[in-house]
């Protein structure tokens, strides 16, 4: 599993588009600033197939410190809460990408074998 940065996503953006790199890191980011902007204002931001970001209220509670074990008091606050979209839903639980380009390089999965001394371990094993 990799991590893939804000600057990949530019690097990619860039030459899928034929933009420059500094074209597309403003648009990026003033994607990502308007979605934090939207939603420090309550509101509600809805991408079809993607999903749905929503800030929701959290009430105070009780909580209790591991290491110590002493009871704090945690203040209410406000959340971001993010759905997931159908068509994203879909995609990762597969675990595949769509694109001809991973289609070509799928592989079927290994059939699962007895070993030699004929016994067959239980599922899961």
């Amino acid at each position: 599993m990799a991590t893939i940065t804000k600057k990949e996503l530019v690097n990619r953006i860039s030459e899928k588009t034929g933009q420059t790199k500094i074209v597309a890191k403003e648009i990026l980011q003033s994607f990502l600033d308007e979605i934090v902007h939207e939603l420090s204002l309550g509101n509600r931001l809805e991408f079809r197939d993607f999903g749905v970001f929503e800030v929701k209220p959290r009430r105070a509670r009780r909580a209790q410190n591991p290491r110590t074990l002493q009871k704090v008091e945690v203040p209410p606050k406000r959340v971001v809460k993010f759905k997931v979209g159908r068509v994203m839903r879909d995609l990762v639980s597969d675990g595949l990408d769509r694109s001809p380009k991973a289609k070509a390089i799928a592989v079927e999965p290994k059939a699962r074998t007895a070993p030699p001394d004929g016994k067959v371990p239980p599922s899961g094993v």
